[in-house]
């Protein structure tokens, strides 16, 4: 891909996942242009050949395509809002946080009051993925600008899934999959920390579940790092409090009765409020200790 013929790309947010997918952009022979809160986190980037830029206006400034990659609604809102003097009309707006259903539709609505072509598009998938342009974009917006887009998408992901016209749809499906990723972890966290509990080497339990119908990727990767007490940040605990509050929050307005998501809020609580925040969301594991914190009213 020729950077002669690609739009200029300003990426918002170089987190976990945001630096990778500045990284490959990159790759793919964009410009790309990247703004971080945290100014070391944006400048490492350079050595990759992307531009840190000191505030959102000069990351935006003339960029076809934005990307936001921050940790919640009003982070990207106000992110944008120190951008609106210097975004280009009719610029392309990918909306890659995990905002939930109140989130995404306020932002849908400063991206018209500013001009922009929206799309709600958060992805699946960790650090790991994101780092091998392995993740999963779930997409909802409209079809005109959807050609234009997907080169941005190839470069970041594995697949894209054009869920609805509607923006908004891939929120709310966002919600979904992360209450399954999240009873996953704690129902893998409780039943190792049962085995302990009981007398039984939690390693028996992988054992068991290992090549069964019960077995996944998933279940290997997040058994090993707790077996091995690595809890290194692939998914933090204190992300996983603010998504598994959006999940509730959505269906609390969905009048959908969600008890194990419930639990699992206030278990990711109570391990954010015994300090394991920035720890990866295996760590559900330490907050089987009864002096694992409290849990947050």
């Amino acid at each position: 891909m020729s950077t002669d013929t690609s739009p200029t790309i300003a990426v918002l947010g170089t987190g976990l996942i945001g630096a990778p997918v500045a990284r490959n952009l990159r790759k793919r022979g964009f410009t790309v242009r990247a703004w971080n809160r945290t100014a070391a986190k944006a400048q490492a980037l350079a050595a990759d050949g992307v531009e840190a830029c000191a505030s959102p206006a000069e990351a935006v400034r003339g960029a076809g395509i934005i990307v936001t990659v921050l940790k919640d609604g009003p982070s990207v809102q106000e992110a944008m809002q120190a951008a609106a003097p210097a975004l280009r009309q009719g610029a392309i707006w990918l909306q890659l946080s995990t905002v939930g259903i109140e989130g995404v539709s306020t932002l849908a609505g400063w991206a018209e009051q500013l001009g922009l072509v929206f799309y709600d598009a958060p992805v699946q998938g960790s650090r790991q993925p994101a780092e091998m342009a392995q993740l999963l974009i779930l997409a909802s917006g409209p079809i005109a600008q959807r050609e234009a887009v997907r080169p941005v998408f190839d470069a970041i992901g594995k697949r894209t899934l054009w869920v609805s016209e509607q923006v908004g749809a891939s929120s709310r499906l966002k919600l979904s999959l992360n209450n399954w990723v999240f009873a996953l972890t704690h129902g893998l966290a409780e039943s190792l920390a049962l085995a302990k509990g009981l007398g039984v080497d939690p390693a028996l339990v992988v054992d068991v579940v290992t090549g069964g119908p019960m077995d996944s990727g998933y279940f290997q990767a997040k058994a090993a790092a707790i077996l091995a007490d690595d809890y290194g940040t692939s998914f933090s605990i204190a992300n996983a409090v603010k998504d598994a509050r959006l999940v509730v929050d959505a269906a609390a307005q969905a009048g959908v009765q969600v008890d194990v998501a419930q639990a699992g809020l206030w278990r990711f609580e109570r391990a954010l409020a015994a300090g394991y925040g920035d720890k990866d969301m295996a760590a559900s594991y330490l907050a089987s200790d009864n002096h694992a914190g409290v849990i947050a009213e």
